[in-house]
């Protein structure tokens, strides 16, 4: 336990440190600094080291944590290092925060009653990773369009194409959509804890707008504003179905399942 409360707390300080660094300076390499600090802080909190036993360890700051490195880890790879100074900074004080949310609310120990549940967590986290990707694109998309009339607007969009951000934005939509379907499939027919609570809900929920937006965008040309806030919508539904449920039942109501 002590070990386990040691590490986290020595690789979120130094994620935290290089987060702050990246939002201030704008420099690529406390950004990738902050990203394997945030790794090793993930690994020891849902890993569980120390304890003696992986255990299913989990929580709605976790959940949170790792969506953003999952967002982080795609962005700096496919931007190769070119991201916006607006991007890069959202990014690092977003990461900042949920490293340090992460680190206050440290993962609880979760009964395993499934061989099953953990690829069925694994799915959902990898679909909030995709559907996070997807809001950073359309909101990036969404800035090329409002700053056009301006005097670097070669310059922006020379590094961002409006064209290539829409086309990723739906890209990853669609990955995440698909994972997402995989996750709750897993959920309802191979584990036997599976119930119709809040997570569940806001979960077909979110499946339903984001797996909608996909079609109107194919069968009527959805783009632009309307597709952004259907994306967003979506996006907030998948949000509260597991990280809100967990934070409601971990802070609120203070259970630790």
């Amino acid at each position: 336990m002590i070990l386990s409360t040691g590490l986290l707390g020595a690789f979120s300080l130094l994620a935290l440190l290089a987060f702050a660094f990246a939002a201030w300076r704008l420099a690529r390499w406390p950004l990738l600094l902050a990203w394997v600090a945030q790794a090793l802080a993930l690994a020891v909190d849902l890993g569980g080291l120390g304890h003696g036993q992986w255990g299913g360890r989990f929580g709605f700051a976790p959940a949170l944590s790792l969506t953003l490195w999952l967002v982080l880890a795609v962005v700096l790879a496919e931007s190769q290092g070119r991201l916006w100074l607006q991007a890069q900074r959202v990014l690092a004080l977003a990461g900042a925060a949920v490293v340090l949310l992460a680190w206050v609310f440290p993962g609880k120990a979760h009964e395993v009653h499934s061989a099953w549940a953990p690829l069925h967590w694994g799915l959902g986290l990898a679909s909030y990773g995709l559907v996070g990707t997807a809001v950073l694109h359309a909101w990036l998309m969404r800035r090329a369009e409002s700053q056009l009339r301006r005097p670097d607007a070669r310059e922006l969009a020379a590094g961002w194409p409006l064209l290539r951000l829409e086309r990723l934005t739906f890209q990853f939509l669609a990955a995440g959509v698909t994972v997402l379907l995989a996750a709750v499939l897993m959920g309802a027919l191979l584990t036997p804890d599976w119930r119709w609570d809040h997570k569940s809900v806001f979960s077909l929920l979110a499946l339903a707008v984001l797996g909608g937006l996909l079609a109107a965008r194919h069968w009527l040309g959805w783009r632009g504003r309307q597709a952004v806030r259907w994306l967003y919508a979506g996006s907030a539904l998948l949000l509260f179905s597991y990280a809100g449920s967990r934070f409601v039942l971990q802070v609120l109501l203070g259970r630790t399942v």
